[in-house]
């Protein structure tokens, strides 16, 4: 576990991180993307560290891979590509970079490994988990295939690289109906969450069977969250995550995963949006889309929220936080990782 105050200690012994109106003012390209979500004081305060991050990331030679889900100073100020699992995956596989900073969680730093053997991949927090990936482990896939010989397994990236190296394929939320629907078979196993699973099973010509995991995020809103929100704020367009419970799903005008999400406000442009998923996602396409007025209520990932400006510099200093995959695990890994990122090519996703 990161030592805040150790980190804190070796950054200003180095950079100037003050809070700074000047250099906020002279950022103002940069703050363009996000100033109706970040104040101008919160600004001041975090301009310090993104002209030092942009910096440092030429000299390592480091490129930063943000998901949707981190928060705007990041994914606005440093990341050099963001998206959902399915398109960092991709990303990771092709950079040109000697450094990786995952600005997400670990599994997600795991992959870009797997993906990219021969670049240092660096954690900010090696705390950033993810409950969906600490549900499952190698065992529990075996103990699926024991009971559904023959079944293959599709596996969410949100896994572990053991549970990856189990698994026939991966899927992420954006892939899952049509990465099930290609299975050689009419039985397909899905881990660990067992909410996208029902969700593509409804949408499914095959017996989806699961594993009992889900997200802390989106398990917590229910149906009823929405009839209400809906009765209180009539007009209001309800975006879900499919990780969310198929009652919600079914309660929504619209589910996709958060590049599908992006990709419905943009085209759509409603007057106004609750998006079912975690926090940040409204708060990044804000500055994008003034037209829409995004509300509440959202939930927190915690494990999103422990990667911050300062931990990303502090790696990037250091070089500390480096990720490492054994190799057999990390082979067979990307077999199942790799036949997502080919069957999701080939079918044009």
């Amino acid at each position: 576990m990161l030592d805040i105050t150790h980190v804190r200690s070796v950054l200003t012994d180095v950079y100037d991180l003050a809070p700074s109106a000047t250099l906020a003012a002279e950022m103002q390209d940069i703050y363009t993307r996000m100033d109706r979500v970040i104040s101008p004081p919160d600004w001041a305060v975090y301009a310090p560290y993104v002209r030092a991050i942009n910096a440092l990331k030429k000299e390592r030679n480091a490129v930063i891979l943000g998901h949707n889900y981190m928060t705007p100073e990041i994914f606005h100020g440093v990341s050099d590509f963001v998206g959902d699992s399915l398109q960092l995956a991709m990303k990771a596989s092709d950079v040109k970079e000697d450094v990786i900073v995952q600005a997400g969680v670990h599994f997600m730093a795991e992959t870009s490994k797997i993906l990219s053997p021969q670049k240092t991949v660096l954690m900010p927090d090696m705390a950033a988990g993810c409950s969906l990936a600490e549900s499952i482990t190698a065992d529990g896939v075996e103990e699926m295939r024991a009971k559904y010989p023959g079944a293959p397994v599709v596996s969410y990236v949100n896994t572990t690289a053991e549970v990856k190296a189990a698994s026939d394929i991966c899927c992420t939320s954006s892939n899952a109906v049509q990465i099930v629907n290609a299975m050689d078979s009419d039985t397909v196993i899905m881990t660990p969450d067992q909410y996208l699973a029902q969700n593509v099973a409804n949408e499914s010509h095959k017996n989806v069977v699961y594993w009992p995991g889900s997200c802390i995020v989106h398990e917590q809103y229910t149906a009823k969250d929405l009839r209400d929100f809906r009765e209180w704020n009539p007009g209001t367009q309800l975006i879900a995550h499919p990780e969310c419970t198929p009652d919600v799903v079914a309660e929504a005008d619209f589910s996709g995963s958060t590049s599908g999400i992006l990709k419905y406000v943009h085209d759509k442009k409603p007057e106004r949006a609750m998006l079912i998923t975690e926090c940040s996602m409204a708060s990044n396409i804000a500055d994008e889309l003034p037209e829409v007025e995004f509300v509440g209520p959202c939930n927190m990932c915690p494990y999103m929220k422990k990667i911050t400006l300062e931990k990303i510099l502090y790696v990037l200093h250091t070089m500390e936080g480096q990720v490492e995959v054994d190799e057999d695990v990390a082979d067979k890994a990307r077999k199942s990782v790799q036949a997502m990122i080919d069957l999701s090519r080939k079918l044009g996703l």
